[in-house]
């Protein structure tokens, strides 16, 4: 059952990042309405640096935030459909999920809207039930 329960969570993840990478590329879902923001937002640069603008920068850190949810579905799906014994016997793999996913929904909490919220709280529901079952 633990084993179900990692790869369900990550899973979640894997999917939730899919589609945000395909909506930051592919759609204007993460677009302003106001056309002005989007317009400013591409004709200045954030204090840091003159190298990118801030839009360029947002789609950036959209792509990558996308990128790293799907990592976690990468690492986790087959080391948990293949190699599930190296997960039970470490603390450190059983916990990471947790530890990730508590972040993602503290973030999605604070900044972001329902969907990825109660995605992420399911996939961490999951993890925390896959760690309890593996170490104990």
């Amino acid at each position: 059952m633990a084993q179900i329960l990692l790869i369900a969570g990550a899973a979640i993840f894997g999917i939730l990042g899919t589609i945000h990478l395909l909506y930051t590329f592919f759609t204007e879902k993460f677009s302003p309405y106001d056309r002005a923001v989007a317009d400013a937002m591409k004709s200045t640069s954030p204090r840091l640096t003159k190298e990118t603008s801030i839009w360029r920068a947002w789609i950036g850190f959209n792509a990558s935030h996308s990128l790293g949810a799907m990592l976690l579905a990468a690492v986790y799906i087959p080391l948990a459909a293949g190699h599930f014994a190296l997960i039970a016997g470490s603390l450190w793999f059983s916990l990471l999920p947790v530890v990730l996913s508590a972040a993602y929904l503290y973030l999605a909490k604070q900044y972001w809207f329902r969907v990825p919220f109660f995605g992420i709280l399911i996939s961490l529901l999951c993890f925390v039930g896959a760690a309890w079952l593996a170490n104990s």
